[in-house]
This record gives structure tokens, C-alpha cells and sequence, in this order.
């Protein structure tokens, strides 16, 4: 046991990243009042020096030491650069940082990251940052929000795919890629293949195939090749479907990055869990009535093959 670590106890939470948009700031939200409600203490870390808007209860924010827009007016910098300082200036006071969480020892962490994809691909700030709560024994898992409208664009499916295998190496963290809003995903337009391909990431050369239908996508297909070559190689990428307002979808991705950062599940909590899945839904976070997504949107399909059949 290192130095650092001795007379720490054992801590375990989840560094939430992604890009902007994702919904991280949300999925904080809602993993708070989630966990709250199975009895487990939650303390959500805001290390975003943007973010001025904050939906949950912050336990510590780093606009108390420093915020993007005193960088980008004193510095002179642009919104990259300014928030490449901000990490850099975190990591050099990472004794502000232990100072501020060793006021909730105890508690499950929720660190609210940046929105800077090259933050979490080949920068090491916040790398080193994440480094160093592990030698104060925090057992983290790093959950990796997208957007799940990408899934409707093969193209852009497999660059998040490039995105996501990268940040796992990057990182170095226990894992869990989550595509985000799949409440709204239906509204984005008609998948080519089922969720489960997207979730699982199943044989790709089927995504290689419908890319070449495309004009401008038949040009780069040896390129798509050898970039779904590489996905497949290290065999790592996969998805845990998220909608941010389903109790079970939620249930499901905390169990996931639970085994992954090995956080334990106690009969006191595995108790209270059982009783919110069967019990009405509370008036603090409100949770939608649904189907499994899978099941919720292959009967629309379903459907909407039946109309046409009809139709015919």
C-alpha cells in the first residue's frame, strides 16, 4: 500500500465523460436521486469549470478554485485551450481536491467531467487526476456517455466506436460505454439493424456493407475496413442502453458500473432496490412507465411493417 493511500478508506464512484451534449450534467441528476432512493449516500464532484448550471446537489465544485471564463478573459485563451488550463491547474492542486472529499468519506462519487473529447484521447491531465484518486483509494469506473442518435448514421456510428475504443485506452479505467437518450431515439430516425447490433457491437462488416451504398462513403470503404478491423481486434467497445427516466434502464447501468469498479451490493440495498422497482413511482424524480427500449422499439417497427403491408 502506497504512502498516499494509508489510513484512507475504501471510496468507490464513477467519472462521468463524454462529449458535450451527452448528458452527463443530466445523468448525474438522475444517478443522485436514483442511488438516494436505495439508501446509498451520494456526493456528486463537479470538475467542469463550464458548467454554471447545475441540476443536482454539488458536494464540491471546482469554480471554487478555479472557472473557465476567468481563464478565457485573463489568459486570452479560446474555449479548448482554456479548459485544458483548468485541468492542468486541478492536477496541480490536486491537495485542494482531497481536501474537499475528504469531507464526505462514506459516500458513493459522482465526478462531472468536461466535455472535451482530446481531454479523455490523448491528453493527461485529467488522466493523472484520476490516477491520483486511486492512490487515495478511490475504486473508480469511468462511465462514457453517447448520444444515441449516432446509432442512425453508420458513419458516425463507427467514428463514436474509434472514439469510445480510444478513451478506454486512453483512461486506463474499469469501463462502461452508455448510449444516452434512448428515450428519444425514435426520433432520430429508423436504425439499419436492430438496438442489440448497436449495443453489442456486433459483426461490423454488415455497417462496412450499408456504408457503401452511400456515394461518398464507396470511396473510403478500404478505410471503414481497416478502422472496423481495429474495433473488432481489441474486442473491447460495447453499450448499456440508457434512458435517464426509466427506473429499470438506470437500475441496470448502476449494476454495471458496480461490477466494474467493484462496489458491493448489500442486502440493505439490494432490499430497497427490490422495493423501488415494484413500488409507485415518488414525486422527487419522475420515472416513466415503459417497455424495455429493445422490446419498446422493435414492436414499433413491427407496427409500422404491418401499415405497410396493409397499405399494399
Amino acid at each position: 500500500m502506497s504512502e498516499s493511500s494509508k489510513g484512507n478508506p475504501l471510496s468507490f464512484g464513477q467519472v462521468v465523460i463524454g462529449p458535450p451534449g451527452s448528458g452527463k450534467t443530466t445523468y448525474c441528476h438522475g444517478m443522485q436521486h436514483f442511488m438516494g432512493s436505495i439508501g446509498r449516500s451520494v456526493a456528486v464532484v463537479n470538475l467542469d469549470p463550464a458548467n454554471e448550471a447545475m441540476p443536482y446537489s454539488c458536494a464540491v465544485d471546482i469554480s471554487e478554485l478555479i472557472t473557465l471564463s476567468d481563464v478565457m478573459e485573463n489568459l486570452k485563451l479560446g474555449p479548448n485551450g482554456g479548459l485544458i488550463y483548468c485541468m492542468e491547474y486541478l492536477e496541480a492542486n490536486c491537495d485542494w481536491l482531497q481536501e474537499k472529499l475528504a469531507a464526505f468519506r462514506g459516500h458513493y462519487y459522482l465526478f462531472d467531467c468536461p466535455g472535451q473529447v482530446e481531454l479523455y484521447t490523448h491528453h493527461d491531465a485529467l488522466k493523472n487526476v484520476f490516477a491520483q484518486l486511486a492512490k487515495w483509494n478511490f475504486r473508480l469506473a469511468a462511465v462514457h456517455l453517447v448520444d444515441s442518435h449516432y446509432c442512425t448514421d453508420p458513419g458516425k456510428f463507427i467514428s463514436v466506436l474509434c472514439t469510445s475504443l480510444s478513451t478506454m485506452l486512453h483512461v486506463e479505467l474499469p469501463h462502461v460505454n452508455v448510449l444516452s437518450k434512448m428515450d428519444l431515439i425514435e426520433q432520430y430516425g429508423k436504425l439499419a439493424f436492430n438496438l442489440d447490433y448497436y449495443t453489442e457491437v456486433l459483426d461490423l462488416s454488415y455497417l462496412v456493407d450499408h456504408l457503401a451504398s452511400d456515394p461518398f462513403f464507396r470511396n473510403y470503404r478500404r478505410l471503414n475496413e481497416k478502422l472496423v478491423e481495429v474495433i473488432e481486434d481489441y474486442s473491447l467497445v460495447s453499450f448499456v442502453p440508457l434512458n435517464v427516466q426509466d427506473k429499470d434502464s438506470m437500475r441496470q447501468v448502476m449494476q454495471a458500473v458496480d461490477k466494474a469498479n467493484g462496489c458491493s451490493f448489500g442486502d440493505q440495498e439490494q432490499r430497497s432496490l427490490e422495493a423501488l422497482m415494484s413500488a409507485a413511482v415518488g414525486a422527487d424524480f419522475h420515472f416513466t412507465s415503459t417497455l424495455a427500449v429493445q422490446e419498446k422499439y422493435v414492436q414499433s417497427q413491427d407496427k409500422t411493417v404491418e401499415e405497410e403491408v396493409m397499405d399494399m
